[in-house]
């Protein structure tokens, strides 16, 4: 075997606009077609508005319209100072250029590299950014990052910068903005904005009550006393306890939503647990203190370090760049002083919350033994566990660029779990394989995870007993059939997540598997169609009566076939959400809990009959 030759033409140099489009990944994380809140054109929306919110935070523009057309263009206008006129074409189009490197125009920002709205210009098929100054005005047009014209016009508009852009095709393929992904990030811009009003396609977002309007939007459920909410310069919080399982937190560093958290929501956590330890004279478990724990965070820092450019979890120690004060530190003392000071004044929160910590301490004690014998149970099926084929990159691999495609679907039956265990990537998708229809554990305790063998070895499997922060696979995707029994299947395993786990589902961690329902072909074409509007296009194209076979179950789905469907760049995964005034627990009692007249009334009025259903030929 020769080995290749290595020269100075193997030694390329890329323009900036090229490397971003060929390595999108290092600047926006996946790319996706927009069915996910985390997808690449919601970072490319992120990094536009981020610019307008930094010019709010310092003082100027307390309004930023964004429109987005059906066709993809998007549109961003903040009322700030304007991009200074003579640079318009550097800070769009020049790598590390920016005003943010210097801490008195951007005291606590969120931009910080100079890279993010280069990154949104290289990605877009046409960028257009305008900045207005004084009665004065510079425009400048870009198609994939490179730049088609420039020019200088006096301006009647107020003071500014304009943006637009369309993301690439090219990069993206066929995508599409989902308008409660793009409300819902408005929402948080609000949340920790007080004063600002973001106007998206004509509805004006604008909160009075920061943290606490978002701890409302996502309690989930009844909180058990008023939500908490406590705030000093540069820190905020707010918190409560439902009767969910799980925890739940949203954290913030200068208004930037870090998802994954990162040194001050650990912080955070530490320090809520010691200062009730310290109130009540108390050693609690930690985990009895945070158990059914709903609470947001939001802290500001001077020159943040993020562990990506995509700032989804915090990597800075220290508050300021000369090292004073700790992220660890400020955090802890500002809960211990806050919190303190406030379960002092309000005696009736602190004996609910005490009531609620013991519950707590004494359902854990209760199924302590059972816990015990079911850890080692999944201990002894680790070692060969027959329902789990794993793969070998984990979402906790957070050093491999591959960790967030990592996948762990969950079939029914083992025909179905043959067929995409033999088409999957070994790498990154794993395949966790039901016996039949799992328990229905709406209104169990959690005691059912640890009694039911295969509750309990799922939850082994993903690693999530102790803190969803360990969970080994980033898209839980559930694999069930397109039939009555497989939506049954599918809805009794949601019952688990939301019961036990919600924090899964927060966090955008829960899909569901589409799979086609017919295959349209003919001798040279085969075509795979989702729904029958799919299926009835493939026909006229195909024309001359072509050959159609309407897939009952996946274990009908050759494996071969079925790598066409899980494969990165064609499975299409549906995210299971909780919206805005989704309650779980009302979700649950509601299709999970007793029949009810209205419940039944639903099922009549829904039925879909076989007459109804779509032509199988």
């Amino acid at each position: 075997m020769t080995t290749p030759t290595y020269t100075e033409d193997n030694v390329q140099t890329l323009e900036w606009q090229e490397h971003i489009r060929r390595r999108p990944g290092m600047y926006i994380g996946k790319l996706g077609d927009g069915n996910s809140p985390d997808d690449g054109i919601y970072v490319l929306l992120k990094e536009v508005i981020d610019n307008s919110i930094d010019e709010y935070a310092m003082g100027y523009g307390a309004q930023i319209d964004v429109q987005i057309d059906p066709n993809g263009c998007v549109q961003v206008r903040d009322y700030g100072r304007g991009i200074p006129l003579g640079k318009v074409v550097d800070v769009a189009a020049k790598m590390n250029t920016g005003a943010k490197y210097d801490s008195q125009a951007f005291k606590k920002s969120v931009g910080l590299n100079g890279v993010g709205i280069k990154a949104v210009n290289a990605l877009s098929a046409q960028f257009q950014i305008a900045a207005f100054r004084n009665g004065q005005g510079v425009e400048a047009v870009f198609e994939q990052g490179i730049i088609q014209n420039r020019r200088e016009f006096a301006a009647a508009e107020k003071d500014g910068t304009l943006v637009r852009f369309a993301p690439d095709p090219a990069v993206f393929g066929e995508y599409a903005f989902v308008p409660e992904y793009a409300e819902q990030m408005m929402r948080h811009y609000t949340y920790l904005n007080a004063g600002l009003t973001l106007v998206l396609n004509g509805n004006a977002f604008v909160s009075k009550n920061g943290l606490l309007d978002l701890l409302g939007e996502h309690l989930g459920g009844a909180p058990l006393y008023p939500p908490v909410h406590l705030q000093c310069p540069d820190f905020e919080m707010a918190f409560t306890h439902t009767s969910n399982y799980g925890e739940s937190y949203y954290s913030f560093v200068n208004g930037q939503h870090t998802t994954q958290g990162g040194t001050h929501l650990a912080a955070f956590r530490e320090a809520i647990v010691r200062t009730i330890k310290d109130f009540y004279k108390k050693d609690f478990d930690p985990a009895d203190v945070r158990a059914s724990i709903v609470a947001a965070v939001s802290v500001k820092v001077e020159e943040p370090e993020f562990e990506s450019q995509t700032k989804i979890k915090l990597g800075s120690r220290l508050m300021s760049p000369n090292g004073s004060v700790s992220v660890r530190g400020f955090v802890g003392d500002a809960v211990g002083t806050l919190l303190d000071n406030y379960l002092h004044k309000q005696p009736q929160v602190a004996e609910t919350l005490l009531r609620k910590i013991l519950d707590n301490e004494k359902e854990r004690k209760a199924i302590s033994g059972i816990q015990k014998l079911a850890r080692e149970r999944a201990k002894k099926n680790n070692l060969h566990n027959k329902k789990l084929r794993d793969c070998r990159i984990h979402y906790t691999d957070s050093k491999n660029a591959a960790a967030p495609l990592s996948s762990l679907f969950i079939t029914e039956g083992d025909s179905a779990s043959g067929s995409i265990t033999k088409s999957r990537d070994p790498n990154t998708q794993a395949v966790f394989s039901l016996r039949g229809k799992p328990l229905n554990c709406y209104g169990l305790s959690k005691k059912i995870v640890y009694e039911n063998e295969e509750f309990n070895l799922l939850q082994a499997a993903l690693d999530i007993e102790d803190s969803i922060d360990n969970l080994r696979y980033n898209r839980i995707v559930i694999a069930t059939d397109a039939d009555d029994d497989g939506m049954h299947i599918r809805l009794l395993i949601i019952t688990f997540f939301l019961q036990f786990f919600p924090d899964l589902i927060h966090r955008n961690h829960l899909y569901v598997l589409q799979t086609p329902l017919f295959r349209v072909r003919s001798k040279k074409i085969t075509h795979y169609c989702y729904n029958d509007a799919e299926r009835r296009r493939a026909i006229q194209k195909l024309g001359a009566s072509p050959e159609i076979t309407r897939f009952k179950g996946l274990g009908e789905i050759s494996p071969d076939e079925f790598r066409n469907f899980i494969t990165e760049d064609q499975i299409r995964l549906d995210p299971v959400r909780i919206g805005k005034n989704d309650a779980a627990a009302d979700l649950l009692e509601f299709y999970m809990g007793k029949n009810t007249p209205l419940r039944q009334d639903f099922i009549v009025s829904n039925l879909r009959t076989e007459d109804a259903l779509p032509d199988r030929e």
